[in-house]
Protein backbone atom coordinates (compact mmCIF):
# COMPACT_ATOMS: atom_id res chain seq x y z
CA UNK A 1 0.00 0.00 0.00
CA UNK A 2 0.93 3.31 -0.67
CA UNK A 3 2.31 5.01 2.59
CA UNK A 4 0.28 8.90 3.40
CA UNK A 5 2.72 11.76 3.36
CA UNK A 6 0.44 13.91 5.24
CA UNK A 7 -0.51 12.53 8.68
CA UNK A 8 -4.17 12.29 9.92
CA UNK A 9 -3.43 15.43 12.30
CA UNK A 10 -5.91 17.29 15.05
CA UNK A 11 -5.88 19.24 18.09
CA UNK A 12 -8.67 19.23 20.79
CA UNK A 13 -8.67 21.28 23.59
CA UNK A 14 -10.69 19.97 26.94
CA UNK A 15 -11.71 22.13 29.75
CA UNK A 16 -13.99 20.77 32.78
CA UNK A 17 -16.33 23.25 34.15
CA UNK A 18 -17.12 22.74 37.90
CA UNK A 19 -19.05 24.53 40.50
CA UNK A 20 -15.99 25.59 43.14
CA UNK A 21 -18.41 25.58 46.29
CA UNK A 22 -18.96 22.11 45.90
CA UNK A 23 -15.09 20.80 47.15
CA UNK A 24 -15.53 22.42 50.42
CA UNK A 25 -18.99 20.99 50.95
CA UNK A 26 -18.17 17.48 49.80
CA UNK A 27 -14.91 16.23 50.63
CA UNK A 28 -13.42 14.01 48.27
CA UNK A 29 -15.63 14.75 45.39
CA UNK A 30 -12.54 17.09 43.41
CA UNK A 31 -10.70 13.68 43.85
CA UNK A 32 -13.00 11.61 41.73
CA UNK A 33 -13.80 14.46 38.94
CA UNK A 34 -9.99 14.67 38.86
CA UNK A 35 -10.44 10.90 37.63
CA UNK A 36 -13.13 11.22 35.68
CA UNK A 37 -11.62 14.37 33.67
CA UNK A 38 -8.42 12.39 33.35
CA UNK A 39 -10.11 9.64 31.81
CA UNK A 40 -12.00 11.92 29.04
CA UNK A 41 -9.20 13.23 28.33
CA UNK A 42 -7.06 10.08 27.58
CA UNK A 43 -10.59 8.27 25.49
CA UNK A 44 -10.16 11.69 23.47
CA UNK A 45 -6.38 11.29 23.27
CA UNK A 46 -7.12 7.17 22.18
CA UNK A 47 -9.14 8.53 18.85
CA UNK A 48 -5.97 9.88 17.23
CA UNK A 49 -5.88 13.36 18.21
CA UNK A 50 -3.58 16.05 20.42
CA UNK A 51 -5.23 16.82 23.18
CA UNK A 52 -4.45 20.06 25.11
CA UNK A 53 -5.75 19.55 28.75
CA UNK A 54 -6.95 23.08 30.42
CA UNK A 55 -8.04 21.36 33.38
CA UNK A 56 -10.75 22.59 35.65
CA UNK A 57 -12.52 26.08 35.59
CA UNK A 58 -14.79 26.55 38.66
CA UNK A 59 -15.08 29.92 38.79
CA UNK A 60 -15.84 33.40 36.50
CA UNK A 61 -12.06 34.38 37.58
CA UNK A 62 -10.18 30.92 36.44
CA UNK A 63 -12.32 31.61 32.96
CA UNK A 64 -11.24 35.03 32.16
CA UNK A 65 -7.53 33.54 33.09
CA UNK A 66 -8.14 30.62 30.98
CA UNK A 67 -8.90 32.83 27.02
CA UNK A 68 -5.15 33.48 26.98
CA UNK A 69 -3.89 30.05 26.83
CA UNK A 70 -6.85 28.51 25.08
CA UNK A 71 -6.30 30.82 22.11
CA UNK A 72 -2.82 30.21 22.29
CA UNK A 73 -3.02 26.83 21.61
CA UNK A 74 -4.78 27.00 19.01
CA UNK A 75 -6.85 24.70 19.03
CA UNK A 76 -9.29 22.72 16.40
CA UNK A 77 -12.06 21.86 18.41
CA UNK A 78 -13.14 22.62 22.14
CA UNK A 79 -14.46 20.06 24.50
CA UNK A 80 -16.47 21.88 27.32
CA UNK A 81 -16.28 18.43 29.95
CA UNK A 82 -19.92 19.38 31.53
CA UNK A 83 -18.21 17.09 34.86
CA UNK A 84 -21.42 18.45 37.02
CA UNK A 85 -23.25 20.84 37.64
CA UNK A 86 -21.74 24.21 36.98
CA UNK A 87 -23.11 28.42 36.81
CA UNK A 88 -22.72 29.80 33.04
CA UNK A 89 -20.13 32.43 34.63
CA UNK A 90 -17.93 30.09 34.34
CA UNK A 91 -17.95 29.45 30.70
CA UNK A 92 -19.83 32.47 28.72
CA UNK A 93 -16.23 33.99 29.36
CA UNK A 94 -14.51 31.19 27.43
CA UNK A 95 -17.34 30.71 24.20
CA UNK A 96 -17.14 34.69 23.47
CA UNK A 97 -13.92 34.59 23.29
CA UNK A 98 -13.19 31.71 21.09
CA UNK A 99 -14.14 31.45 17.37
CA UNK A 100 -13.38 27.27 17.39
CA UNK A 101 -16.54 24.79 17.40
CA UNK A 102 -17.32 24.34 20.98
CA UNK A 103 -18.95 21.09 22.27
CA UNK A 104 -20.54 20.10 25.58
CA UNK A 105 -19.49 16.92 26.88
CA UNK A 106 -22.08 15.77 29.30
CA UNK A 107 -20.99 12.23 30.14
CA UNK A 108 -21.91 10.61 33.61
CA UNK A 109 -20.02 7.98 34.92
CA UNK A 110 -23.13 5.94 36.19
CA UNK A 111 -25.57 4.77 33.60
CA UNK A 112 -27.99 5.28 36.54
CA UNK A 113 -27.47 6.19 39.89
CA UNK A 114 -27.98 3.15 42.67
CA UNK A 115 -31.43 4.50 44.69
CA UNK A 116 -30.44 2.31 47.69
CA UNK A 117 -27.35 4.33 48.32
CA UNK A 118 -28.05 7.79 46.34
CA UNK A 119 -26.72 10.65 48.28
CA UNK A 120 -26.00 14.38 47.00
CA UNK A 121 -22.58 13.36 46.65
CA UNK A 122 -23.62 10.57 43.93
CA UNK A 123 -26.05 12.74 42.10
CA UNK A 124 -23.43 15.50 42.28
CA UNK A 125 -21.21 13.06 40.22
CA UNK A 126 -23.58 12.65 38.15
CA UNK A 127 -25.02 16.21 37.41
CA UNK A 128 -23.48 16.20 34.03
CA UNK A 129 -26.76 17.38 32.13
CA UNK A 130 -28.01 19.83 34.67
CA UNK A 131 -26.44 22.68 33.23
CA UNK A 132 -26.41 22.10 29.72
CA UNK A 133 -29.41 24.18 29.11
CA UNK A 134 -27.89 27.33 30.81
CA UNK A 135 -24.50 26.97 28.50
CA UNK A 136 -26.70 26.35 25.22
CA UNK A 137 -28.93 29.31 26.36
CA UNK A 138 -26.18 31.78 27.49
CA UNK A 139 -23.89 30.95 24.39
CA UNK A 140 -27.07 32.27 21.96
CA UNK A 141 -27.45 35.17 24.13
CA UNK A 142 -23.51 35.73 23.43
CA UNK A 143 -24.01 35.83 19.93
CA UNK A 144 -22.33 32.20 19.31
CA UNK A 145 -23.15 29.01 18.64
CA UNK A 146 -22.74 25.82 20.07
CA UNK A 147 -21.21 22.82 17.23
CA UNK A 148 -22.75 19.83 19.27
CA UNK A 149 -23.67 17.95 22.92
CA UNK A 150 -22.43 14.55 23.39
CA UNK A 151 -24.86 13.12 26.05
CA UNK A 152 -24.31 9.71 27.69
CA UNK A 153 -21.98 8.16 29.88
CA UNK A 154 -18.28 7.73 30.57
CA UNK A 155 -17.90 4.34 30.04
CA UNK A 156 -19.06 1.54 27.80
CA UNK A 157 -21.43 3.89 25.91
CA UNK A 158 -20.55 3.18 21.76
CA UNK A 159 -22.68 5.94 20.82
CA UNK A 160 -21.11 8.34 22.39
CA UNK A 161 -17.83 6.99 21.59
CA UNK A 162 -18.68 7.66 17.95
CA UNK A 163 -19.98 11.28 18.57
CA UNK A 164 -16.70 12.11 20.06
CA UNK A 165 -14.61 10.43 17.36
CA UNK A 166 -16.59 12.47 14.85
CA UNK A 167 -15.76 15.45 16.26
CA UNK A 168 -12.38 14.13 16.55
CA UNK A 169 -12.07 13.83 12.90
CA UNK A 170 -13.98 17.17 11.87
CA UNK A 171 -11.05 18.73 13.71
CA UNK A 172 -8.29 16.97 11.58
CA UNK A 173 -10.11 18.61 8.24
CA UNK A 174 -10.29 21.95 9.96
CA UNK A 175 -6.85 21.25 10.96
CA UNK A 176 -5.68 20.83 7.44
CA UNK A 177 -7.72 23.33 6.21
CA UNK A 178 -6.64 26.11 8.13
CA UNK A 179 -3.41 27.54 5.87
CA UNK A 180 -3.60 24.50 3.87
CA UNK A 181 -1.92 25.57 0.01
CA UNK A 182 -3.78 24.38 -2.74
CA UNK A 183 -2.37 25.45 -5.62
CA UNK A 184 -3.78 26.70 -9.18
CA UNK A 185 -1.85 26.15 -12.24
CA UNK A 186 -3.42 26.69 -15.62
CA UNK A 187 -6.49 27.65 -16.83
CA UNK A 188 -10.47 26.32 -16.77
CA UNK A 189 -11.01 24.00 -19.27
CA UNK A 190 -12.86 25.92 -22.43
CA UNK A 191 -15.68 26.51 -21.30
CA UNK A 192 -16.57 25.04 -18.66
CA UNK A 193 -18.28 28.05 -16.01
CA UNK A 194 -19.35 25.86 -13.33
CA UNK A 195 -15.25 25.17 -12.32
CA UNK A 196 -14.48 29.56 -12.55
CA UNK A 197 -13.69 29.98 -8.36
CA UNK A 198 -12.09 33.35 -7.06
CA UNK A 199 -9.10 32.63 -5.06
CA UNK A 200 -9.46 35.59 -2.56
CA UNK A 201 -13.11 33.97 -1.88
CA UNK A 202 -11.83 30.56 -1.31
CA UNK A 203 -9.47 31.60 1.17
CA UNK A 204 -12.01 33.82 2.51
CA UNK A 205 -13.96 30.61 2.90
CA UNK A 206 -11.94 27.78 4.30
CA UNK A 207 -9.14 29.18 5.67
CA UNK A 208 -6.69 28.41 2.58
CA UNK A 209 -4.10 30.06 0.61
CA UNK A 210 -3.96 29.72 -3.06
CA UNK A 211 -0.77 29.94 -4.55
CA UNK A 212 -0.52 30.03 -8.01
CA UNK A 213 1.66 27.56 -9.99
CA UNK A 214 3.24 28.33 -13.81
CA UNK A 215 3.43 25.34 -15.87
CA UNK A 216 7.03 26.51 -16.47
CA UNK A 217 7.72 25.46 -12.76
CA UNK A 218 6.81 21.79 -13.53
CA UNK A 219 8.62 21.84 -16.48
CA UNK A 220 11.87 23.59 -14.86
CA UNK A 221 11.47 20.41 -11.94
CA UNK A 222 11.06 17.89 -15.00
CA UNK A 223 13.87 18.20 -16.36
CA UNK A 224 15.97 17.41 -12.63
CA UNK A 225 14.14 14.21 -12.97
CA UNK A 226 17.05 11.50 -13.25
CA UNK A 227 16.65 7.86 -15.22
CA UNK A 228 17.09 6.21 -11.78
CA UNK A 229 13.79 8.30 -9.89
CA UNK A 230 11.89 7.38 -13.11
CA UNK A 231 12.47 3.26 -12.60
CA UNK A 232 11.45 3.74 -9.12
CA UNK A 233 8.82 5.41 -9.43
CA UNK A 234 7.93 3.01 -12.49
CA UNK A 235 8.56 -0.10 -10.07
CA UNK A 236 6.05 1.51 -7.32
CA UNK A 237 3.57 1.66 -10.53
CA UNK A 238 3.83 -1.81 -11.46
CA UNK A 239 3.52 -3.02 -7.90
CA UNK A 240 0.39 -0.89 -7.48
CA UNK A 241 -1.06 -1.29 -10.87
CA UNK A 242 -2.78 -4.29 -12.82
CA UNK A 243 -1.88 -3.84 -16.54
CA UNK A 244 -4.45 -6.15 -18.46
CA UNK A 245 -5.08 -6.95 -22.02
CA UNK A 246 -7.39 -4.54 -23.49
CA UNK A 247 -11.23 -4.76 -22.94
CA UNK A 248 -14.21 -3.53 -25.32
CA UNK A 249 -13.24 -0.13 -26.15
CA UNK A 250 -11.06 -0.09 -28.59
CA UNK A 251 -9.23 3.57 -27.20
CA UNK A 252 -8.13 1.69 -24.53
CA UNK A 253 -5.17 -0.83 -24.85
CA UNK A 254 -2.85 -2.65 -22.56
CA UNK A 255 -0.39 -0.52 -20.94
CA UNK A 256 2.75 0.44 -23.38
CA UNK A 257 6.33 0.87 -22.17
CA UNK A 258 6.42 4.39 -23.25
CA UNK A 259 3.23 5.67 -21.67
CA UNK A 260 4.58 3.87 -18.25
CA UNK A 261 8.18 5.93 -18.30
CA UNK A 262 5.75 8.74 -19.18
CA UNK A 263 3.95 8.76 -16.47
CA UNK A 264 6.31 7.95 -14.30
CA UNK A 265 8.75 10.53 -15.13
CA UNK A 266 5.83 12.57 -14.73
CA UNK A 267 5.07 11.67 -11.79
CA UNK A 268 8.50 12.27 -9.70
CA UNK A 269 7.70 15.76 -11.22
CA UNK A 270 4.96 16.53 -9.59
CA UNK A 271 6.49 15.15 -6.16
CA UNK A 272 8.74 17.75 -6.72
CA UNK A 273 6.40 20.28 -7.13
CA UNK A 274 4.49 19.38 -4.17
CA UNK A 275 7.56 19.77 -2.12
CA UNK A 276 9.44 22.56 -3.64
CA UNK A 277 5.64 24.41 -3.53
CA UNK A 278 4.92 23.10 -0.20
CA UNK A 279 1.32 21.88 -1.29
CA UNK A 280 -1.20 20.56 0.35
CA UNK A 281 -3.23 20.16 -3.02
CA UNK A 282 -3.42 21.04 -6.46
CA UNK A 283 -6.34 21.82 -9.05
CA UNK A 284 -4.76 22.13 -12.35
CA UNK A 285 -5.73 22.05 -16.39
CA UNK A 286 -2.87 22.98 -19.37
CA UNK A 287 -3.72 22.17 -22.62
CA UNK A 288 -0.64 24.05 -24.58
CA UNK A 289 0.66 23.48 -28.56
CA UNK A 290 1.03 20.23 -30.15
CA UNK A 291 4.40 18.67 -29.98
CA UNK A 292 5.29 20.58 -26.93
CA UNK A 293 6.87 19.03 -23.80
CA UNK A 294 4.44 21.44 -21.98
CA UNK A 295 1.55 19.17 -23.54
CA UNK A 296 3.36 16.33 -23.17
CA UNK A 297 3.79 16.68 -19.31
CA UNK A 298 0.41 18.68 -18.64
CA UNK A 299 -1.37 15.72 -20.36
CA UNK A 300 0.41 12.82 -18.35
CA UNK A 301 -0.03 13.62 -14.45
CA UNK A 302 -3.15 11.03 -13.98
CA UNK A 303 -1.21 8.14 -12.41
CA UNK A 304 0.95 10.72 -10.37
CA UNK A 305 -2.16 12.69 -9.00
CA UNK A 306 -3.71 9.13 -8.17
CA UNK A 307 -0.58 7.97 -6.39
CA UNK A 308 -0.65 11.34 -4.55
CA UNK A 309 -4.22 11.22 -3.68
CA UNK A 310 -3.72 8.20 -1.97
CA UNK A 311 -0.96 9.80 0.24
CA UNK A 312 -3.17 12.73 1.35
CA UNK A 313 -2.44 15.38 -1.05
CA UNK A 314 -5.59 16.04 -3.27
CA UNK A 315 -5.25 16.51 -6.89
CA UNK A 316 -7.71 17.40 -9.22
CA UNK A 317 -8.18 18.17 -12.94
CA UNK A 318 -10.14 20.54 -15.25
CA UNK A 319 -8.96 23.81 -12.75
CA UNK A 320 -11.49 22.56 -10.20
CA UNK A 321 -10.00 24.11 -7.03
CA UNK A 322 -13.84 23.87 -5.48
CA UNK A 323 -13.74 19.62 -5.56
CA UNK A 324 -10.21 19.72 -4.27
CA UNK A 325 -11.13 20.91 -1.15
CA UNK A 326 -14.20 18.44 -1.35
CA UNK A 327 -11.48 15.90 -2.00
CA UNK A 328 -9.01 17.41 0.96
CA UNK A 329 -12.16 17.23 3.24
CA UNK A 330 -12.83 13.64 2.66
CA UNK A 331 -9.19 12.64 2.74
CA UNK A 332 -8.95 14.03 6.34
CA UNK A 333 -12.25 11.70 7.14
CA UNK A 334 -10.20 9.20 6.14
CA UNK A 335 -12.78 8.18 3.39
CA UNK A 336 -10.86 8.74 0.29
CA UNK A 337 -12.40 11.54 -2.15
CA UNK A 338 -12.05 10.42 -5.45
CA UNK A 339 -12.75 13.40 -8.28
CA UNK A 340 -15.76 12.26 -9.91
CA UNK A 341 -18.95 13.17 -11.97
CA UNK A 342 -21.97 11.14 -13.52
CA UNK A 343 -22.23 9.12 -16.12
CA UNK A 344 -24.64 7.20 -18.43
CA UNK A 345 -27.73 5.99 -16.03
CA UNK A 346 -28.54 1.56 -16.47
CA UNK A 347 -32.51 2.33 -16.02
CA UNK A 348 -32.67 -1.54 -16.37
CA UNK A 349 -30.97 -1.77 -12.67
CA UNK A 350 -31.47 1.53 -11.79
CA UNK A 351 -28.22 2.71 -10.93
CA UNK A 352 -25.62 5.35 -12.28
CA UNK A 353 -21.90 4.83 -13.40
CA UNK A 354 -19.74 7.71 -11.12
CA UNK A 355 -16.64 8.20 -11.78
CA UNK A 356 -14.15 10.47 -13.65
CA UNK A 357 -11.43 10.19 -16.71
CA UNK A 358 -8.90 12.29 -13.89
CA UNK A 359 -7.16 11.36 -10.74
CA UNK A 360 -8.70 9.19 -8.18
CA UNK A 361 -7.96 7.96 -4.62
CA UNK A 362 -6.50 4.35 -4.66
CA UNK A 363 -7.07 3.65 -1.23
CA UNK A 364 -10.97 3.37 -1.46
CA UNK A 365 -10.60 1.04 -4.89
CA UNK A 366 -12.37 -2.56 -4.96
CA UNK A 367 -9.12 -4.55 -6.08
CA UNK A 368 -6.41 -3.47 -7.38
CA UNK A 369 -6.77 -0.30 -9.74
CA UNK A 370 -5.97 -0.60 -13.76
CA UNK A 371 -3.75 0.66 -15.91
CA UNK A 372 -4.84 1.36 -19.55
CA UNK A 373 -3.28 3.08 -21.93
CA UNK A 374 -5.76 5.49 -23.72
CA UNK A 375 -4.97 6.25 -27.65
CA UNK A 376 -7.00 9.66 -27.08
CA UNK A 377 -8.34 11.52 -24.19
CA UNK A 378 -12.22 11.98 -24.85
CA UNK A 379 -12.91 15.78 -25.32
CA UNK A 380 -9.08 17.00 -24.14
CA UNK A 381 -6.11 16.47 -25.86
CA UNK A 382 -3.39 14.32 -25.74
CA UNK A 383 -2.87 10.60 -24.72
CA UNK A 384 -0.95 8.49 -21.93
CA UNK A 385 -1.41 6.10 -19.06
CA UNK A 386 -5.14 6.14 -17.52
CA UNK A 387 -6.65 5.03 -14.10
CA UNK A 388 -9.38 2.74 -13.92
CA UNK A 389 -11.15 0.87 -11.24
CA UNK A 390 -14.54 0.96 -8.87
CA UNK A 391 -15.24 1.93 -5.53
CA UNK A 392 -15.17 -0.62 -2.88
CA UNK A 393 -18.45 -1.94 -2.56
CA UNK A 394 -21.08 -0.63 0.28
CA UNK A 395 -21.71 2.50 1.13
CA UNK A 396 -20.86 5.89 -0.40
CA UNK A 397 -21.00 9.78 -0.26
CA UNK A 398 -20.82 12.23 -2.65
CA UNK A 399 -19.52 15.92 -1.65
CA UNK A 400 -20.22 18.55 -4.51
CA UNK A 401 -19.14 21.91 -3.17
CA UNK A 402 -20.64 25.06 -5.87
CA UNK A 403 -21.61 28.40 -5.56
CA UNK A 404 -24.74 30.43 -5.30
CA UNK A 405 -25.60 33.42 -7.49
CA UNK A 406 -24.17 35.73 -4.48
CA UNK A 407 -20.68 34.16 -5.26
CA UNK A 408 -21.04 32.59 -1.53
CA UNK A 409 -20.16 28.67 -1.31
CA UNK A 410 -22.80 25.54 -0.67
CA UNK A 411 -22.37 22.37 0.29
CA UNK A 412 -24.45 19.50 -1.67
CA UNK A 413 -23.70 16.05 0.11
CA UNK A 414 -25.72 12.98 -1.05
CA UNK A 415 -25.49 8.82 -0.09
CA UNK A 416 -25.87 6.22 -1.68
CA UNK A 417 -24.36 2.56 -2.60
CA UNK A 418 -21.55 0.90 -4.27
CA UNK A 419 -22.43 -2.02 -5.54
CA UNK A 420 -21.17 -5.43 -7.26
CA UNK A 421 -21.02 -5.53 -10.93
CA UNK A 422 -18.89 -5.06 -14.29
CA UNK A 423 -18.20 -1.72 -15.64
CA UNK A 424 -17.03 -0.16 -18.29
CA UNK A 425 -13.13 -1.14 -19.78
CA UNK A 426 -12.64 2.55 -20.85
CA UNK A 427 -9.14 3.58 -18.51
CA UNK A 428 -11.71 5.67 -16.38
CA UNK A 429 -13.25 4.99 -12.83
CA UNK A 430 -16.74 3.90 -12.74
CA UNK A 431 -19.01 2.76 -9.57
CA UNK A 432 -22.43 1.02 -9.65
CA UNK A 433 -24.14 4.04 -7.88
CA UNK A 434 -27.11 3.32 -6.33
CA UNK A 435 -29.27 5.79 -5.08
CA UNK A 436 -33.02 6.04 -3.02
CA UNK A 437 -35.81 6.54 -3.31
CA UNK A 438 -35.20 5.71 -6.81
CA UNK A 439 -31.76 6.56 -8.58
CA UNK A 440 -33.67 9.12 -11.26
CA UNK A 441 -35.45 10.66 -8.52
CA UNK A 442 -32.12 10.92 -6.30
CA UNK A 443 -30.24 12.62 -9.20
CA UNK A 444 -33.00 15.14 -10.41
CA UNK A 445 -32.91 16.44 -6.65
CA UNK A 446 -29.14 16.38 -6.56
CA UNK A 447 -29.32 18.86 -9.72
CA UNK A 448 -32.26 20.80 -8.66
CA UNK A 449 -29.27 21.92 -6.13
CA UNK A 450 -27.17 23.68 -8.52
CA UNK A 451 -23.92 21.28 -7.75
CA UNK A 452 -21.47 21.49 -10.39
CA UNK A 453 -20.71 18.22 -12.09
CA UNK A 454 -17.62 17.10 -10.43
CA UNK A 455 -18.00 16.09 -6.95
CA UNK A 456 -15.97 14.06 -4.29
CA UNK A 457 -16.34 10.69 -4.12
CA UNK A 458 -16.02 8.67 -0.76
CA UNK A 459 -16.99 5.54 1.22
CA UNK A 460 -18.77 5.06 4.08
CA UNK A 461 -21.87 6.96 4.81
CA UNK A 462 -20.69 10.68 6.45
CA UNK A 463 -23.26 13.37 5.25
CA UNK A 464 -24.00 14.17 8.83
CA UNK A 465 -20.67 14.50 9.73
CA UNK A 466 -20.17 16.66 6.44
CA UNK A 467 -22.50 18.87 7.28
CA UNK A 468 -21.42 19.59 10.58
CA UNK A 469 -18.16 20.81 8.65
CA UNK A 470 -20.47 22.95 6.43
CA UNK A 471 -21.82 24.06 9.48
CA UNK A 472 -18.34 25.00 11.31
CA UNK A 473 -17.20 26.91 8.37
CA UNK A 474 -20.46 28.87 8.14
CA UNK A 475 -21.20 26.94 4.50
CA UNK A 476 -25.00 26.41 3.14
CA UNK A 477 -25.34 22.93 3.19
CA UNK A 478 -27.81 20.74 1.66
CA UNK A 479 -28.18 16.83 2.35
CA UNK A 480 -29.61 15.83 -0.64
CA UNK A 481 -32.57 13.08 0.06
Amino acid sequence: MIERKNPLIGRVGIFAVAHAVYWDQFPGLFDNMQKYHHDLCEKVRGMGVEVVDFGFVDSSEKAYEAITPMRAANVDVMFCNMITYATSSVYAPIVKALDVPMVLVALQPRRAMDYTRACTFMQLENDNICSVPEFTGVTIRMGKKVADVVIGTLYDDEEADAELREWCSIARVLHSLRGARMGLMGHVLEAMYDMHADPTAISAAFGVHVPLIEIEDVIRLYNTVTDEEVKQKSDLILREFDTPDPGSDPVAVKLTAPDLEQAARSAVALDKLVDAYHLTGLAYYYEGQPDTLQRRVATSFIVGNSILNAQGIPMCGEFDIKTCIAMLIMDRLDIGGSFAEFHPFDFNEDFILVGHDGPHHLRIAEGKPVLRSLTKYHGKPGAGASVEFKLKEGPITMLGITQTYDGKFKFVIGEGYSKKGPIPPTGNTNTRGFFEPTTKEFIKRWVMEGPTHHYALGIGHHAATIQKIGEVLGVETVIVK
